[in-house]
């Protein structure tokens, strides 16, 4: 029987959606567990990039359990998460024409590095010049986003195209415009978003790939354990000792 409580509604519409991003993004997320695991084994480093919200999903890559040693943050200041204040600044900043070149300046990225940018719109300045100068810089990207939004929006950017235009392959979420899954006859806005979840999912169903297709080719997935058992924190060290000159989130 279907739960029809609120809680049941956004579970089953989660659900559905990760059903979708299973069936109908098969083939990029296979891709893109290639191009990663290219990457480390060529001797590359691994980055993820979101803003604001989609930061969550970027830093659910880096250093965890059951992860790939080697995805390093991006970060940006004032749009890696909702703890800038005040809150608004972040999203206005996304907005900003200049600012991705600026950080790549600066960042460790180089050519044979593989740059995940998440964003859930794709059509804010910031994601598209990350894009854009990053394959100019001889980096791969991944973007991972909600190509409905290229159809049903205008572009923030001065070139009038969003991230997807800029990707070696795109992963698409399959959210809605306006990220809110439910509806109710009371309440004057659509609420209960998704994805959060849907992204998170997705990306980590990458990571899985990645670190399977490099065992397969015989090379042992850089992936490190929990602190929480035993042995993990050694089985740690021994990792960032061997890839420390790929792991940007340490001193």
């Amino acid at each position: 029987m279907s739960d029809r409580t609120p809680a049941g509604q956004f579970l089953d519409a989660a659900i559905d959606l990760l059903r979708r991003v299973r069936d109908e993004e098969a083939d990029s997320i296979a891709a893109a567990g290639a191009l990663l695991a290219d990457t480390v084994a060529d001797g590359g480093r691994l980055f993820a990039f979101g803003a604001g919200h989609s930061s969550l999903a970027a830093q659910d890559l880096v250093y965890r359990a059951g992860g790939l040693a080697l995805m390093n943050l991006l970060a940006v200041p004032g749009v890696v998460g909702v703890d800038v204040m005040p809150a608004p600044l972040g999203s206005a900043l996304e907005r900003v024409d200049g600012l991705a070149s600026a950080v790549l300046d600066s960042s460790p990225l180089r050519a044979g590095d593989a740059l995940l940018i998440i964003s859930l719109s794709g059509r804010n300045a910031l994601p598209v010049e990350m894009a854009l100068s990053a394959r100019a810089l001889g980096v791969k990207v991944i973007g991972v986003t909600s190509v409905a939004y290229a159809s049903e929006t205008t572009s923030r950017h001065s070139s009038g195209t969003y991230l997807k235009d800029h990707c070696d392959l795109v992963l698409d979420s399959k959210i809605a415009v306006g990220d809110a899954e439910l509806t109710h006859d009371k309440v004057p806005a659509p609420f209960a978003p998704a994805s959060t979840v849907v992204t998170s999912a997705l990306l980590q169903a990458v990571m899985a790939t990645t670190a399977a297709t490099l065992a397969d080719r015989g090379v042992e997935p850089p992936l490190l354990r929990s602190g929480n058992v035993d042995g993990g924190h050694d089985w740690n060290a021994r990792v960032m000792e061997r890839y420390g000159d790929r792991i940007f989130y340490r001193y």
